[in-house]
């Protein structure tokens, strides 16, 4: 799919999209609702239902599909379910946490937004999905926020019901493409042929103009291949074109980077050395691991994130959660950013519930909350989270992204370590975007 989103530059007001909500669905939509249920999970233990004080948020994200999966996302938001209600709830309410396969289908998500708005929920907090086109006009029309996305789609920073916690992938490709200016030659850009891959060429480009360098080569590939043998050879190609300067590679491709590394480890003894990067998500420590660590591919490599890294003892209070509620779940690995960005998320919904003492909390006072001003810490993961009406980058058709920092990483003998100390903000590299 190659077609185009038309790209907005401004959000309507808040009580244009978001009516009452109802008390009840109309019962054909209720009747609907409950062919949702397989395949999605429930925290065990914890009930709701009218008539009781019990939280009702959603997290959902792609499982077993062919292409890329986060599997630790729901699993972390039921963990940090069993988790906060163990300790008392949040504001002394129980949390009920629904989960639901995203599946990387756009029916599929538009199938987990209805499902959230039958169970009165109060939130989606810390998914992923790259259909936000499919699942945020639902959300929008049942006031239901959206916190905490994984950052993959213009909708995101568009949407008055949207509340993310990152820069998502604007921000790591601008801040990659800022780095790299000043190390590459030719740099060519290795990215999914999709609507959401299309976003991705004027990001990485802002941040190279930035630095003085030419635009990347834009170079597409199926999201779901089993081999990018010939998009290998034409990334070598592009990167080695003849300038006296090592070129770059930039694979962009979520969880297919590994494939596509497996084509481009043997196709690179045939041209000149080249250096290869790209951004968190694509690439985490697991992945480098299993690529062959210190003699692997991307030794030497360049990763933007929008985190500390994974040893940071600011993460220290998620892993105690991991360890209380998970000990021994494969699904869910700290290092990385999909889990990372979903206790970031709850972190944003506890504080919001918090923030609202003894008053009800729906879905409508949860938005109320974030929007009416509210400063949500983070312990220093990210700086302190404020969503205005229209923020910064609006200029840009981006209002809703409040934080542009990234940080930098470096792969040195097989570990991904911190390459620069602290954050960087790239809001003026965004400025420039021609998205």
């Amino acid at each position: 799919m190659t077609g185009r989103r038309r790209i907005r530059s401004t959000v309507l007001p808040r009580s244009l999209v978001r009516p009452a909500r109802a008390g009840a669905l109309p019962a054909g939509a209720l009747a609907a609702c409950a062919a949702l249920v397989a395949g999605c999970g429930i925290v065990p233990g914890v009930t709701g239902g009218s008539g009781d004080e019990t939280i009702t948020v959603m997290t959902w994200a792609p499982e077993n599909t062919g292409a890329t999966n986060k599997p630790g996302m729901p699993a972390f938001a039921e963990a940090y379910g069993r988790w906060v209600n163990a300790h008392g709830g949040i504001g002394g309410r129980p949390l009920k946490v629904l989960t639901c396969d995203e599946r990387d289908d756009a029916v599929a998500a538009a199938r987990c937004a209805r499902r959230a708005v039958a169970e009165n929920a109060v939130a989606v907090v810390g998914s992923y999905s790259q259909h936000g086109d499919a699942f945020l006009p639902t959300l929008e029309a049942a006031g239901i926020p959206y916190i905490g996305g994984y950052g993959l789609t213009h909708d995101e920073f568009t949407s008055p019901l949207s509340y993310p916690v990152n820069g998502g992938q604007p921000a790591l490709l601008a801040g990659l493409g800022r780095t790299l200016a000043d190390t590459c030659g030719p740099v060519a850009l290795v990215r999914p042929d999709t609507i959401a891959g299309d976003q991705l060429p004027p990001l990485l480009d802002s941040g190279l103009a930035a630095g003085g360098h030419d635009p990347a080569g834009d170079l597409r590939a199926a999201e779901a291949a089993t081999s990018y043998g010939d998009t290998a050879e034409r990334a070598l190609e592009h990167a080695a074109a003849g300038t006296g300067e090592q070129g770059c590679v930039v694979p962009a491709l979520g969880d297919r980077t590994g494939t596509f590394m497996d084509s481009f480890r043997r196709a690179r003894a045939r041209h000149p050395e080249v250096r290869t990067a790209t951004v968190l998500g694509s690439v985490d420590q697991t992945v480098l691991d299993a690529s062959g660590g210190a003699s692997g591919p991307y030794e030497g490599a360049y990763v933007t994130g929008w985190y500390p890294e994974a040893g940071d003892a600011r993460w220290d209070p998620m892993k105690e959660v991991i360890r209380a509620e998970a000990f021994g779940d494969n699904r869910i690995d700290p290092a990385d950013a999909g889990v990372q960005t979903t206790w970031i998320a709850y972190t944003v919904l506890r504080q919001a519930v918090e923030s609202l003492g003894d008053g009800e909390v729906t879905a409508d006072t949860v938005t109320a909350a974030l929007d009416g001003g509210l400063k949500v810490t983070t312990g220093n993961l990210t700086p302190t989270l404020r969503w205005k009406f229209q923020d910064t980058l609006a200029a840009i058709g981006l209002p809703r992204l409040v934080n542009a920092n990234v940080t930098l990483h470096v792969v040195e003998k097989g570990r991904l370590t911190a390459a620069a100390e602290g954050f960087t903000d790239v809001t003026s590299t965004l400025k420039e975007a021609a998205l």
